[in-house]
């Protein structure tokens, strides 16, 4: 499995090192393909199918509730022309509900209260609209019962209501009929709030519900009536009446609220590509003008644009629906996008700067390419995990997100990394990174103007490329080193980071037991919508009989038969029994109330229903004959009306407050079903919606488990250690409690909405935990504590840059009045702020504790060996991909300097050679690098999606190299552990083959900086001349800058100084001292 993996990671360098060179060469074709291809996409676009229809999104395509209705609609069709009954009805259909108040709050029971609630009907049956030049009202339009529209007919109490007022007469409750019309009222289904005494009558109520159905049986009908809706919402907004408040709510409320939901994020791109553009140009600026990138910052928020045009255009052309949610994928692409820019830029800046452009470019390919791949390799697995989910919603969600990780992987590579190129062309010209114009270096600009030095000096002087004034270090990267991890190396922070985290995990462990599940309808419409006090509403009065449940039963059934009725009987009890059921009173059953016909008039009838075939003659010329008969849809027969193929009742629920309820009662009525010796089938048209409560937890589970288990094999292909994989997993898990419990704690359900963001947080919590324990365990130093500090040296900062950018990319969702958007913000928010926590202040300290080699608390000592005559691995001395093999390792008398060499061999003193800068990452000669043992490196860049080291620090100052070797130690004896060679020495320039003179020339440099330098071969004894132990010495790296000589402020004294150091050089023997240590004598 190791040798696969070393492998696959040479094969990947190898190719994207290549890759590298391609572009360097030809970045006109890669900078102006993708801009191609995105505006040929992007005319996708104009074939756009919007989808949102509710139903559709968010009710899972495997709920039950499908099934039912499908069962149902078989055996019993409604028409909404003729015999419509809204207690029958499968699809709600087009409707207008209205739920009244009083202004001042008090009982609806009030003449004056009447008088604008008839005024308010009469306004709506006059409302019309004009289709093909044809006037429709609302005559022509409504739903037909008994050869007539479908009245309100609680309206008709008006002529009561001066009575009422008065207390001369009482309503009944829950049944009253009306005295004038003869009209029977369930109360329960027209009033809410209301306050009845210990006899049934009705003392106040609160508010009132009105329906208005529409005909749409056909396409022209429902167009009619969604017209219709439309011009009564207009009318509902320019009418106010002095005593009444009026909620309204249409059957496309739903549909227009996902469409406004839409809109209200649209205002805000500009704002996030504002702040996108700050923070990415802010992060890419150095103080160095030539090697800065502002622009490229500015191109790599335009890759991620681009690629989402070109992204959604694509699927837009094989057919793909889109969704008002798919536009929260742009605003995290914009993140996504920018932590690649930090990626590449920072492997940039990381590459030898004396070297071509396309050799940078290959060398940066190999670096962050492969980082990027992991990132976009785990991002996109997530989403397209979450577009098998049976929620469509997810489903079209997921996959263009998916998709558009994918093209802005592509775009990154090719149009971001042709524009990488031409900077590079622009850097090695010694362009200023602003205005493109030449300018000097900060060593060359002495003798210039304030402004010129602090705003048009960079890059590096050709005459002294490896000068200390051109490369400087990175404060914040030694900031995480120093400091923050010092810090957590304390026993006593370890303990307190621990106990937070314990604390931490305590409470999110509290929040998970508290999780709602379901989107809540009024969750789909706008905090301003008008929809919003119609749910308020609908809660507060409409709760306490809020549904009717049809219950069908399809089969072979003897209807005839005694025990069968009895059964059946049975049926109705058990449903009626049930906490969420209201009751025999309210129930609609042909069947019990036949048979209590039966037993009411059999002595004067004298039927004989002891057949099947009697009993269904009996029952179509008697009881289910005539007109506006209710109980005439609830009985099917077959086609020659000899038997009952389904017959059905419907139920009254009762008491259900919430969504949580909701789910609880359909459950428990298809358990009812399910036990029944009949095929029982129950049904209510809100049940589509109420299957996501059932679904969305296991679907959540399901889903988070296998992306996560999808994440854990990645991150063992990339950190083949099973320890490091476990805290891996750990990560994950921890992450994935704390969003859920802490989601809840913020007032967010477990629905569909955050379903999408807990898959899409698997990928990004990988980014941080993985690459972390990577940087860990790949840290070739000593003890737990050094580890900590390289970890958070390389990755720190990147893990600080990249939750700022894709925090800062979903910004502006919160500021959109939209429930669906705003969970979007906290769920991602809380994911990244704790997978930032994870990285920077958990894992160090767990890995610490019980990572790999926590159990080495101490240094290794070296012991002083005699020289040897060959290397079984790679030699310290490793410099950007060339192997330096010093002459008589071991020996301190033959100790020199390693350089980086500019041809394809660097030449030793025992004649053998390593490998040049010319080729690919592990070519050539250079197939020792795969080797274990191939330096003390810490891995260049993990993938985090920012850089793995800072996207502004110098590549000639760091202590550590890149992908390419390991740290190059100089060696020293003693037992002393030997000093990074880029701390020593910041060499990363062009130098002869000759290594004696260029020895010589470095040797003049330092006696112009340092003054003379003790010779190695004095200050550390051979153990072939002297049998004491070698003193130890501290480096010249490790002394305060203060201690070195003052620089000359004129460069003609600069140039005389150099003069007398190369004369007094040149008349010194070889026995003379020379090395990198000061005088001490």
């Amino acid at each position: 499995m190791g040798c696969f993996l070393e492998k696959f990671d040479s094969f990947l360098n190898k190719s994207f090192y290549k890759l590298g060179l391609i572009i360097a060469n030809h970045y006109g074709y890669f900078i102006i393909v993708p801009i191609f291809l995105t505006a040929i996409l992007a005319t996708g676009f104009q074939n756009i199918r919007y989808e949102d229809d509710p139903e559709y999104l968010f009710s899972p395509t495997t709920g039950v509730a499908r099934n039912e209705r499908a069962i149902i609609e078989h055996y019993f069709f409604l028409n909404f022309s003729s015999d419509f009954h809204p207690s029958r009805v499968t699809r709600t259909g087009r409707f207008a509900r209205l739920i009244i108040k009083a202004k001042d709050d008090g009982t609806i029971f009030r003449t004056k209260v009447w008088d604008d609630i008839v005024k308010l009907d009469k306004m709506i049956h006059k409302v019309s609209v004009e289709v093909d030049g044809r006037v429709t009202r609302y005559e022509d339009l409504c739903a037909i019962w008994d050869s007539k529209c479908y009245e309100n007919t609680i309206i008709d109490l008006y002529g009561l209501m001066p009575k009422v007022e008065a207390k001369e007469y009482n309503l009944t409750y829950p049944l009253m009929l009306n005295p004038d019309t003869f009209e029977t009222y369930v109360f329960p289904h027209y009033l809410g709030g209301a306050n009845v005494t210990e006899n049934n009558v009705v003392v106040s109520a609160e508010a009132l519900s009105i329906f208005y159905w529409l005909k749409t049986n056909t396409q022209r009908e429902d167009k009619e009536a969604g017209l219709w809706e439309e011009a009564l919402l207009r009318m509902m907004e320019e009418m106010d009446f002095p005593s009444i408040s009026v909620a309204r709510f249409v059957s496309r409320t739903l549909e227009t609220e996902l469409e406004n939901n839409t809109n209200s994020v649209v205002p805000f791109f500009g704002v996030t590509l504002t702040v996108m553009l700050v923070f990415s140009i802010g992060s890419v600026m150095m103080g160095d003008w030539v090697r800065t990138k502002p622009w490229l910052g500015l191109i790599g928020v335009l890759s991620a644009a681009l690629s989402c045009f070109a992204a959604f255009g694509f699927l837009i052309y094989l057919g793909v629906e889109f969704i008002g949610i798919n536009m929260a994928a742009p605003f995290l692409m914009l993140g996504i996008g920018i932590d690649d820019t930090f990626v590449m830029l920072a492997a940039w800046r990381r590459t030898r700067l004396q070297d071509s452009v396309p050799e940078r470019m290959a060398h940066t390919f190999a670096d962050a390419a492969v980082s990027i791949t992991i990132t976009s390799l785990t991002d996109m697995i997530s989403f397209f995990i979450g577009a098998i989910t049976p929620f469509p919603c997810v489903q079209i969600f997921c996959l263009y997100t998916g998709t558009a990780v994918l093209v802005t992987y592509i775009w990154h590579i090719t149009f971001f990394g042709g524009c990488m190129a031409l900077s590079g062309y622009m850097e090695k010209g010694q362009r200023h990174g602003v205005t493109c114009r030449r300018v000097k270096p900060v060593s060359e600009s002495v003798n210039e103007g304030y402004c010129y030095r602090v705003f048009c000096t960079g890059g590096i002087s050709e005459s002294d490329p490896w000068n200390p004034e051109d490369n400087k270090p990175h404060a914040f990267m030694l900031f995480f080193k120093n400091y923050v991890a010092r810090f957590l190396n304390i026993p006593a922070i370890k303990a307190l980071v621990v106990m937070v985290f314990l604390l931490y995990l305590l409470v999110a462990c509290w929040g998970c037991t508290m999780v709602k599940e379901g989107l809540e309808r009024r969750r789909l419409s706008r905090d301003d919508s008008y929809s919003v006090d119609f749910y308020d509403r609908e809660d507060m009065y409409f709760r306490e009989y809020p549904y009717r449940v049809q219950v069908a039963v399809t089969g072979e059934v003897m209807y005839s038969d005694p025990d069968t009725q009895r059964d059946l009987i049975e049926l109705h009890n058990k449903f009626e029994n049930l906490s969420y059921v209201a009751g025999p009173l309210y129930t609609e059953s042909w069947i019990r109330s036949w048979l209590d016909f039966l037993d009411r008039n059999q002595d004067y009838l004298q039927l004989n229903v002891s057949t099947e075939e009697d009993f269904i003659d009996n029952l179509r010329e008697i009881y289910l004959s005539g007109p506006a008969n209710p109980y005439a849809q609830d009985v099917t027969f077959n086609e020659n009306k000899t038997r009952i193929i389904a017959s059905r009742f419907i139920i009254q629920t009762y008491r259900i407050r919430d969504a949580n309820e909701d789910k609880d009662m359909m459950e428990v009525l298809r358990k009812v079903a399910a036990d029944s010796r009949f095929n029982v089938t129950v049904f209510n048209p809100y049940f589509i919606y109420f299957d996501q409560y059932v679904l969305v937890r296991t679907t959540s589970i399901q889903a988070i488990s296998l992306a996560a288990g999808v994440m854990m094999v990645v991150s063992l292909i990339f950190i083949p250690n099973p320890l490091c994989s476990l805290w891996v997993a750990f990560s994950i898990v921890s992450i994935e409690i704390g969003v859920v419990g802490y989601m809840t704690l913020w007032g967010v359900n477990l629905d569909s909405i955050s379903m999408i963001n807990l898959i899409m947080c698997i990928g990004f919590s990988v980014d941080f935990s993985a690459h972390i324990s990577y940087a860990y365990l790949a840290a070739k130093v000593d003890t737990p504590a050094e580890r900590v500090e390289e970890c958070l040296y390389a990755l720190g900062l990147p893990i600080l840059q990249g939750g700022l950018s894709t925090i800062l990319g979903i910004t502006a969702l919160i500021l959109a009045p939209s429930y669906i958007f705003i969970t979007f913000f906290k769920t991602v928010f809380l994911v990244i702020f704790f997978g930032a926590m994870h990285g920077i202040f958990l894992l160090p300290v767990l890995l610490s504790l019980l990572g790999p080699g926590s159990c080495k608390r101490r240094k290794r000592t070296r012991e002083v060996t005699a020289p040897v005559k060959a290397l079984p691995h790679p030699h310290p001395f490793f410099i950007h991909g060339q192997d330096m093999i010093a002459p008589g390792h071991g020996d301190p008398s033959n100790l020199k300097i390693p350089r980086p060499h500019s041809g394809n061999n660097v030449h030793s003193s025992n004649g053998q050679a390593g490998m040049g800068r010319s080729g690919p990452p592990n070519s050539g000669a250079s197939a020792s690098l795969n080797s274990k043992d191939d330096g003390n490196s810490l891995e260049k860049d993990l993938g985090l999606g920012t850089s793995g080291e800072e996207s502004s620090e110098s590549s000639l100052s760091k202590g550590v190299t890149t992908r390419r070797g390991g740290p190059d130690l100089v060696p020293s004896s003693g037992g002393r552990r030997g000093l990074p060679i880029m701390e020593v020495y910041s060499n990363n320039g062009y130098v002869s083959d000759d290594l004696e003179a260029e020895e010589r020339r470095a040797q003049e440099r330092r006696v112009h900086r340092y003054g003379e330098w003790e010779d190695p071969r004095q200050s550390h004894p051979s153990p072939r001349h002297s049998s004491g132990s070698p003193k130890r010495r501290p480096s010249s790296s490790s002394r305060p800058f203060s201690q070195d000589r003052s620089r000359h402020s004129d460069s003609r004294e600069r140039s005389e100084h150099r003069s007398s150091v190369t004369r007094h050089h040149s008349s010194r023997t070889s026995s003379e001292p020379r090395g990198r240590h000061r005088d001490r004598h």
